[in-house]
């Protein structure tokens, strides 16, 4: 049974970043560095997918997360002044 090798995300990097500067064919890398061309395709995919999200900033991020945790609050706050109504009419009704 053959091992899987790992590969650091550095070393992927690195390989993809030679890739695109076009100084070595892909032929060329894979054989080098002992990896499938399709290995080395899949990597490069994933490069150009996320390039994207190098350009986003952390602000930007957290604002999103601060987003998220102030709508789940907001709903809370919601469930618990139904709550509290329900309780006060109950009190009322039974006094």
């Amino acid at each position: 049974m053959a091992k899987r090798r790992n590969f650091t995300p550095e070393f992927k990097a690195e390989v993809v970043l030679e890739a695109l500067s076009g100084e070595s064919s892909q032929a060329e890398l894979c054989r080098r560095h002992n990896l499938s061309e399709q290995q080395l395709s899949k990597w490069k995919q994933q490069v150009i997918e996320n390039v994207a999200t190098l350009f986003v900033s952390s602000t930007d991020q957290q604002s999103s997360e601060a987003a998220e945790r102030i709508a789940h609050l907001e709903q809370l706050v919601g469930r618990l002044t139904v709550a509290l109504d329900i309780e006060k009419k109950a009190l009322t009704f039974l006094s």
